[in-house]
């Protein structure tokens, strides 16, 4: 699986002013169907730990607060 190496590679990019993963929120990582997404131990916010995103959008759309954002190629919307 490959790992991403930067937040701008990856469909799945996560505002981390907007981000309440540190007040306990997982709903993105719960939703998501192929566990690309996790909670940083360190900074307490969500992120895509693997560029393997089927574009489902569940995690954009369930977040309580709009930090998940699925950046859909050009040729698959």
């Amino acid at each position: 699986m490959p790992l991403a190496n930067h937040a701008t590679s990856v469909p799945v990019v996560v505002d981390e002013s907007k981000c309440i993963a540190d007040k306990g929120c997982k709903t993105c990582v719960e939703v998501c169907p192929l566990d690309v997404l996790a909670i940083d131990p360190v900074k307490g916010k969500a992120y895509m730990k693997y560029d393997e995103c089927w574009y489902c959008m569940p995690c954009e759309v369930d977040c309580p607060t709009g930090a998940v954002k699925v950046n859909i190629p050009y040729l698959l919307r």
